[in-house]
């Protein structure tokens, strides 16, 4: 990362640790995300981590600076907000995009995208960011709260994620996108389409730039405020240097990746535990598990 400068020098690696803020998402984003914090600051890197006070599992027991703001929600909030979404789930078809995140799951996302207004408010916490000389900005990018923060500061950012909603990742790395060949989320084709399967991911990309910008409407108003012009959602990911993408290639179908996107798989895995030693050669419990039990 930006943060880590080495230098080579007579055969060896002379390397500087550096000042990294970390600005996280909540829930299940956190967990992988937190793995990665935990190595940086194992590694001596100096870590910020700008939280809102009211999460489920952020900042638990991290041994590295923890800034927090107030919300305008509370747990309480959140947690039936989410519950609705949830529930949505189990009624709606996945590829249903429209319906799926417009109802219950907009209301959530207005209350996930409302605390980085909540961030701002606070003028002493925004003060300590600008005057603390940080390296670069670690984010998880669906609340869009990192990326504003990175330009704001016009600090280089390295973004975290499984993948992004929408089709930002494509046009912010300018990533050639041939949609005759490679299917977008919500559809449910393969690399090898049909005419008609061709046909419905071209409309499928349409409904996402109509969607997509409709979806993300609360982040470009209060990201307008901010900045002294108006910018658009491919201003705030267009910024990021450098793309971790928390998955392997051969989970996705193929399609052109550019140099700044990194597959980083592997990441959400547990570490593997050793085989046990078999007692007789070729019994069913020799490669460590029994396919019976």
């Amino acid at each position: 990362m930006y943060a880590y400068q080495c230098i080579y020098l007579a055969d060896v690696y002379l390397c500087e640790a550096g000042k990294l803020l970390v600005v996280p998402m909540d829930g299940s984003h956190w967990f992988t995300m937190r793995s990665v914090v935990e190595k940086l600051i194992e590694r001596g890197h100096e870590l910020v981590v700008v939280m809102p006070e009211v999460s489920w599992q952020l900042g638990q027991s991290l041994n590295c600076t923890v800034k927090s703001y107030k919300t305008s929600y509370t747990l309480e909030d959140i947690d039936r907000a989410m519950k609705d979404f949830a529930g949505t789930h189990w009624t709606v078809r996945d590829d249903n995009m429209v319906s799926l995140w417009m109802g219950s799951g907009y209301n959530f996302f207005e209350l996930v995208f409302s605390h980085c207004r909540s961030l701002f408010n606070d003028k002493k916490l925004v003060e300590y960011l600008k005057e603390s000389s940080f390296d670069a900005v670690f984010v998880e990018p669906f609340d869009m709260c990192g990326l504003i923060v990175a330009k704001y500061l016009s600090l280089p950012s390295v973004v975290f994620t499984r993948a992004v909603f929408c089709h930002y990742l494509r046009e912010a790395t300018q990533c050639p996108n041939p949609l005759s060949y490679v299917p977008l989320n919500f559809v449910s084709s393969s690399d090898v389409m049909t005419f008609k399967e061709r046909v419905w991911n071209h409309i499928t990309h349409f409904q996402e730039r109509l969607f997509c910008h409709h979806f993300f409407k609360s982040v470009l108003d209060f990201a307008s405020e901010v900045f002294p012009e108006p910018v658009t959602l491919y201003d705030l990911f267009s910024h990021t240097s450098i793309w971790l993408i928390r998955t392997d290639f051969v989970f996705d179908y193929p399609k052109p990746v550019m140099p700044n996107m990194v597959y980083v798989g592997g990441i959400n895995c547990h570490g593997g535990k050793p085989l046990s030693k078999a007692t007789k050669p070729g019994s069913r419990t020799q490669h460590g598990y029994d396919p019976l039990t």
